[in-house]
Parts: structure tokens; sequence; C-alpha cells
């Protein structure tokens, strides 16, 4: 119910008015009362607005998070070389060059499960705008909700191996390069995120 309508109802029939949260009515005792009515659904409705907006703004967050972290040749370094999922690279006598990663089984479940985390952010992205417009009020973000956090899992999953089997972890001059760290970061706000449409739900 819109606070147009209310409002409407108000002039029409003053002597009724329903809560913000539509569960109870109750009996005006003059216009003054209605108004009151209206302006808190329309307190109510932009508090949701403002809600929904972060939510969507910390899942695109999460996938930027996680594309990233997928991609960029950043998660490790030793001295000149760097290393990420995908290629190892040199730099020497000013050039930069780069080959392909060792096949190494442990790497490949790395890249599958950032891969499937990636997936899975997007589709529960996508999931959670279809649901908006279709599924009823009480259990709209439920697939949303399954979907992000399986991304959080994915992604603290490969991060846990890749700290664990990381090339030169005992070498002294090698560090975790910022991907690695964004890795680490999309975890939590993924989970979070996952979180926050699980209650949504609830309390839609």
């Amino acid at each position: 119910m819109s606070a147009r309508f209310v409002l409407r109802a108000a002039c029409k029939a003053p002597k009724h008015c329903s809560s913000p949260s539509h569960a109870v009515k109750y009996v005006c005792v003059d216009a003054e009362a209605c108004a009151d009515s209206a302006l808190h659904l329309v307190q109510f409705n932009a508090t949701m607005l403002v809600v929904l907006i972060g939510t969507v703004i910390l899942h695109l967050l999460d996938l930027i998070l996680l594309l990233v972290s997928t991609s960029v040749n950043a998660w490790g370094k030793i001295n000149t070389k760097s290393f990420d999922l995908w290629y190892d690279c040199t730099t020497t006598n000013g050039g930069y060059h780069c080959k392909g990663a060792e096949n190494y089984d442990w790497l490949q479940a790395v890249q599958a499960l950032m891969i499937l985390a990636t997936i899975f952010c997007l589709l529960s992205l996508i999931l959670f705008i279809w649901q908006l417009f279709t599924v009823n009020k009480g259990g709209r973000f439920f697939f949303t909700a399954t979907f992000q956090i399986l991304s959080s899992l994915f992604v603290m999953s490969g991060a846990i191996i890749y700290t664990v089997m990381s090339p030169g972890t005992q070498d002294r001059d090698h560090s975790f390069g910022f991907a690695f760290v964004l890795a680490w970061l999309a975890f939590p706000l993924t989970l979070i995120s996952g979180l926050i449409y699980i209650v949504l739900r609830k309390t839609e």
C-alpha cells in the first residue's frame, strides 16, 4: 500500500486506517492520526529501499573483489618473480616474461574454486534481481542467500588451500600479493551479504 493510497483512504473514510505493518487496523480519531500513519509507511518504505540499495552495492563489491582476485597476477612474489593462479612471471633486464602456471593438483583446485565463487556470486545477483519482481513476500531471497553463501565457502576454501600450499612460503623473500588479500577479504563480505539476504527474507 502506497502513501498516496493511504492518504486517499483517510480522506474518503477517515475513521479507518491501517498501520505500516499492514497487520493491525485501528480507528483514527482525527485526520492527524491518518497522516501519521501515512508518514510511518513512507519512512518504512524508505528504510527498506536504503537497505536494498546497500545490499546491492555490497554484492557488486563482492563480485568485483572476486573478479580481480581471480584474474590479477598478484597472488605471491619472490624477488623478481610474481605468480598467480594462471601465470608465473619474471622481470629480467627490464622485460616482463610470463609462462603458464605449473599444473599442480592443488593449484587446479584453487582455480576451480575461485571460478565457482565468481560464477555463484554473479548468479546470486541475477537471482536477487529476478526474485525482487517474481517471488512472493516472505521467501523471496532464499535461493539468493544460498548461492551467495556457497560463493563465500568456495572462496574461503580456495584461499585456505593457496595459503597452505603456496610455493615459496618458506622463502624469506616470499610475500603474498594484493590479489591474495582481496580473495580473503571477499570471503567475509560475501558471507555477510548472504546472511543479509536471509534476514531480509525473514523480515519481509
